[in-house]
């Protein structure tokens, strides 16, 4: 590797470092970071943690199977399907640890998300109310 490609990756890094949280560098800090959000609400970190991170690779392995169908011609056949059922299934495991982590009733999760998209679509999916929201619709 050239020297200059090195420099600007050490420099790079560098970068990275100063625009990083201490938290995220700092395993007292995560410590620290964990005890405040659990001593000023009820939210279990280490059940939010398993689902944050559950649901992030879970997700990724459903999209795999879906890229490869879609851009590499993995066939839609029922042994994918299983496959993207039994995924569906991680997903849906730790979405459920997410709401118990949250305290938060898994039906008011979904009848919440309900309320949430016939406020911003009515009846019908239109584009427009996909990408140009309403003050306060996240």
């Amino acid at each position: 590797m050239s020297k200059e490609v090195k420099d600007f990756f050490s420099t790079y890094s560098d970068f990275v470092t100063k625009v990083t949280s201490e938290p995220s560098i700092d395993l007292d800090a995560l410590k620290k970071s964990f005890d405040n959000i659990e001593e000023s609400s009820s939210i279990k970190m280490p059940r939010l943690l398993t689902a944050a991170l559950g649901l992030g690779s879970e997700t990724g392995e459903f999209v795999e199977i879906v890229k490869k169908m879609v851009l590499q011609g993995k066939p839609a056949s029922e042994d994918n399907i299983f496959h993207m059922k039994r995924e569906l299934g991680d997903i849906m495991w730790y979405w459920t640890t997410a709401c118990a982590s949250l305290g938060l009733d898994p039906y008011e999760v979904i009848n919440e998300n309900q309320k949430k998209l016939e406020a911003r679509y009515g009846e019908k999916f239109e584009v427009d109310r996909s990408e140009v929201r309403k003050d306060g619709d996240l």
